[in-house]
């Protein structure tokens, strides 16, 4: 079908396979996902479908309902095209230009040094392979691909009643194979921004850079209960309660870069008396022995390191290091409160997700979610109230909601009942505690019915991301079934 980009291709169910590595031979991080869409589109057209995008940059292709089932309610498969872009400190990798590694490790597929992309990219070639495939029976047939939902859902946001014909949606973007989900959790960005004083730095100073690396990161809704440690938090609670004999002024704090991983690396630059560098050193050592210890069942990697450096900024005051190692302390982050109506599932939670020093600021981006809006307005008001004591600002932003469960949908018996037919047991039936776009589909098109399934995917969002092989074979022999089983369209 295409030029193979890596040994994947070669695995079955093979159409899919080379979908997913000609998907990762082409960049496409979240807002630099067009030279993919673009392929995707061009691929579409030699094929004949009916291929369209709107204003908004989502790709639309449509395909006929195969001989014999025209009379079926149309479907509509659903995938977004962006990818989320982590890599290892010590890899070099420009999401933007470079394709990605994939290889077979075991029984799973990962990627060298980076974010492997299966989620969504497994999703996205499952679609594709529909489309593709001569024998897979279906009735009329809608692909939505959208953009940019790592980094804000701007795709689905952008969704306008009319595009789509479909009284169905297939979500593709769950992690779990033997699971189907008929609801998520809706969410809010938060950004916090507190205001800092510098002074100039005198002649006695000297700046030490301290990182903390190797966590584990993850998803920061279905990762946010395992227990992964929060970079941005160590390192806040190490300043603030590990180098409490030391006078220390901080000249910069950064952590994290997305707001919905867990951050795997923070750093920060203070000032210090040249008397205390030994002293400093012999301290984050004992941290870090400390921290492994507690962490031993789950952040093996945990590593610090202190080393000289220079920077062009002036330290910040005492009184202003101090506030902002306050703040970072007193930030809820984790779970916040576990679901009542559904046991095991993280009811609301926040991740305090990216930290970065500008001149005169401190900005905190977090990102809260909830199955509920009345637990997600909560937090917000927690963060309101942290702000004004700490004399910060916080704005929120980025809103979306979440997807109600609908327990006696007709789509959610049909996918059980042909779940349990093939493999004799019935699937899990869950609300996930991530933000699918399902929830944002509901707005412009109300009245679709609509699930979310897909293959196995462990620590997404972070470079150890992998996709369990077989698991793909299951997710793809449950999506040709699926599509077989779909009703007659009522009158």
């Amino acid at each position: 079908m295409f030029k193979p980009h890596s040994e994947i291709s070669q695995l079955e169910p093979q159409i899919v396979w080379q979908f997913f590595d000609q998907i990762c031979s082409i960049p496409h991080p979240s807002k630099h996902e067009e030279a993919l869409a673009q392929f995707i589109v061009n691929w579409a057209n030699s094929k004949d479908l009916a291929t369209r995008r709107d204003k908004t940059g989502n790709v639309f292709i449509k395909k006929p309902a195969t001989e014999g089932m025209e009379n079926r309610k149309p479907v509509v498969l659903q995938a977004h095209i962006d990818m989320v872009p982590q890599k290892n400190d010590d890899t070099a990798h420009n999401f933007e230009t470079d394709p990605i590694r994939p290889f077979i490790d075991g029984d799973w597929v990962t990627a060298d040094g980076t974010t492997l992309g299966a989620d969504n990219g497994i999703g996205m070639a499952s679609c594709l392979a529909v489309l593709a495939s001569d024998d897979v029976a279906h009735g009329p047939l809608e692909v939505i691909l959208t953009i940019d939902e790592e980094a804000g859902m701007t795709g689905a946001f952008g969704l306008e009643a009319g595009w789509l014909e479909g009284e169905i949606l297939l979500n593709t973007d769950s992690e779990q194979e033997g699971e189907i989900y008929m609801g998520c959790a809706g969410g809010i960005d938060a950004g916090l921004t507190l205001d800092i004083e510098r002074q100039e730095k005198s002649a006695q100073q000297t700046y030490l850079e301290i990182s903390l690396k190797g966590l584990k990161g993850g998803h920061s809704g279905v990762d946010i209960h395992t227990g992964r440690a929060n970079a941005n938090k160590l390192l806040a609670r190490t300043l603030k309660h590990h180098l409490t004999d030391i006078e220390f002024q901080i000249v910069e704090f950064k952590g994290g870069s997305l707001r919905n991983a867990i951050p795997r690396e923070a750093y920060t630059t203070i000032a210090i008396q040249d008397a205390d560098i030994n002293k400093v050193s012999t301290y984050i050592e004992q941290v870090q022995s400390l921290m492994r210890q507690e962490l031993s069942a789950i952040e093996t990697g945990l590593t610090f390191n202190v080393s000289q450096t220079e920077s062009a900024l002036n330290p910040l005051t005492l009184a202003s290091t101090q506030q902002l190692l306050s703040l970072l302390n007193a930030c809820p982050n984790g779970v916040v409160r576990m679901s009542d109506d559904i046991k095991g599932v993280v009811e609301t939670s926040l991740n305090l997700g990216v930290i970065t020093t500008q001149a005169d600021s401190i900005e905190i981006l977090c990102l809260i979610r909830s199955l509920i809006d009345s637990g997600r307005k909560d937090v917000e008001g927690t963060l309101s109230s942290l702000a004004e004591l700490a004399g910060a600002k916080v704005e929120f932003s980025g809103a979306y909601p979440g997807w109600k469960p609908e327990p006696e949908s007709e789509l959610i018996h049909i996918f059980r009942d042909m779940y349990e037919g093939i493999y004799g047991k019935k699937p899990d039936i869950m609300v996930i505690h991530a933000g699918l776009e399902c929830g944002l589909f509901k707005e412009p098109y109300p009245e679709m019915d609509m699930i979310s399934f897909g293959p196995t995917i462990k620590f997404p969002h972070s470079p150890d991301e992998k996709v369990h092989i077989e698991s793909v074979g299951l997710y793809w022999q449950q999506m040709k079934a699926l599509l077989s089983n779909i009703p007659v369209k009522t009158a």
